[in-house]
């Protein structure tokens, strides 16, 4: 039967029975079964045995005056192996007796404080971004809105004419303004004709009729007149502006009105050149 031996803990003097191999593997660290301190069993090693003092000036030590062996002996079952990092647990283990209790419950009680505001602190936040959520998504709305009548105004104000007053008056504070539909698909010339004029050489009597087949107002188109010869290729070509072919009594911006006609007669100087045909188109620049 192995030797027992007795071992105290220095954090809660109690003593444990120990065997020399118990105290080996871990190279006589332990940890109290009592109070979690880790000590070295081997250091810490006392005699329950009684001795015989000898008479002298100062009085030997006495290990079993640290604490009362018969009260606190526990068996080595509880006595455990300290961890591989006992290292790092002896200070709080140590530390453990003066006020364990109390520092676990003031680090519960920070820890629920800590808790409690983080609660709050998620709330709030999530206040903030539903409120911000709940105003910025109908400003988008406007927004997207004022450039959708921004950039359509034109089409808006021919198909809905109910609302061009309100795209006028927002026209008057954007520094813009409504103008006529360049709609050249509705356009188209019912006839032309080109003639020269008899009483003066060289001058040439442009006649032509637009038709606007839209139920709406279409910009003034531009009308591009080329002249070929008789190999049918071309001699001149030139683009007319609606300002040379309407009269000044008319406004170019007002544009064709929807399901009319527009008649139009030019003269045209063509006598440095020499032709034989003509052709009409209409376009936008």
């Amino acid at each position: 039967m192995a030797e027992e031996k007795f071992t105290r803990c220095p954090g809660c003097s109690t003593i444990f029975r120990v065997i020399p191999q118990q105290l080996a593997l871990r190279a006589g660290q332990v940890r109290c079964g009592h109070c979690q301190t880790v000590f070295d069993g081997v250091a810490s090693l006392v005699s329950l045995a009684p001795q015989l003092r000898e008479a002298r000036e100062e009085p030997e030590y006495d290990e079993i005056a640290q604490g009362p062996p018969t009260v606190t002996l526990r068996s080595a079952h509880a006595l455990q192996l300290a961890p591989d990092d006992a290292d790092q647990r002896v200070e709080p283990a140590i530390d453990e007796p003066f006020g364990t209790s109390g520092t676990s419950q003031v680090l519960n009680a920070e820890q629920a404080y800590a808790a409690r505001f983080s609660w709050q602190e998620k709330r709030e936040r999530k206040t903030v971004l539903t409120w911000f959520y709940a105003t910025a998504i109908p400003l988008l709305m406007l927004l997207f809105a004022a450039q959708a009548l921004f950039h359509f105004r034109d089409a808006i104000a021919a198909h809905w004419p109910t609302a061009k007053p309100l795209l006028i008056r927002m026209c008057a504070v954007a520094d813009c303004k409504v103008r006529p539909l360049q709609d050249v698909e509705h356009l188209s010339i019912e006839a032309s004709d080109l003639q020269a004029d008899p009483a003066d050489k060289g001058l040439l009597t442009l006649s032509a009729m637009i038709r606007n087949r839209a139920p709406y107002s279409v910009a003034y188109p531009h009308i591009e007149l080329t002249l070929t010869d008789t190999q049918d290729q071309i001699v001149v070509r030139r683009a007319i502006v609606p300002s040379e072919y309407l009269s000044g009594a008319v406004d170019t911006e007002s544009g064709v009105p929807g399901n009319s006609e527009l008649a139009v007669k030019l003269f045209i100087d063509a006598s440095a050149t020499t032709q034989a045909g003509y052709q009409v188109y209409l376009f936008y620049p």
